[in-house]
């Protein structure tokens, strides 16, 4: 039995492709093969806020995180907030050139001090303001109207 939790994430990721594809348009030859060669990779993370430090969560990710990200080459596509199971999430999409250097870039941002001394102060002053964290690597199909997304 599928959880609703999953099934509404899943039906969140269904309607954002369906709206990029309305957007750029659809293919009408779709090729055998699934996976495109060659193109960017996007990577779709969804963070569980707290309604109680939403405020902070969002003041810091625009005015530090993102920042810092930019140092290590994050290209933030888009951010969006959602309410799912009577939670409010923060969802955003990134691009990459490719998984090995998405892996790299996350490793260096996470052991950057200054990203570790802004998570430090802000959790001493509102608390834990991120719960759970959900990633997902996109691999576009070799049928996929645009290799990039429009930003």
């Amino acid at each position: 039995m599928i959880h609703t939790k999953t099934f509404l994430r899943v039906v969140l990721v269904i309607v954002f492709i369906v709206v990029m594809s309305t957007t750029i348009g659809l293919s009408q030859t779709p090729s055998k093969s699934v996976k495109a060669t060659g193109s960017v990779i996007h990577q779709l993370r969804i963070y569980e806020i707290f309604d109680g430090n939403k405020t902070e969560f969002h003041e810091r990710f625009h005015d530090h995180a993102m920042r810092i990200m930019a140092r290590y080459g994050f290209k933030i596509v888009a951010t969006w907030e959602a309410r799912h199971d009577n939670h409010t999430e923060f969802v955003y999409l990134l691009e990459w050139s490719d998984t090995e250097t998405m892996k790299e870039q996350w490793a260096a941002f996470m052991a950057d001090q200054e990203w570790a001394e802004i998570k430090e102060v802000t959790a001493e002053a509102h608390g834990s303001l991120v719960g759970d964290i959900e990633d997902r690597t996109l691999e576009l199909t070799d049928y996929s109207p645009s290799e990039r997304l429009t930003y």
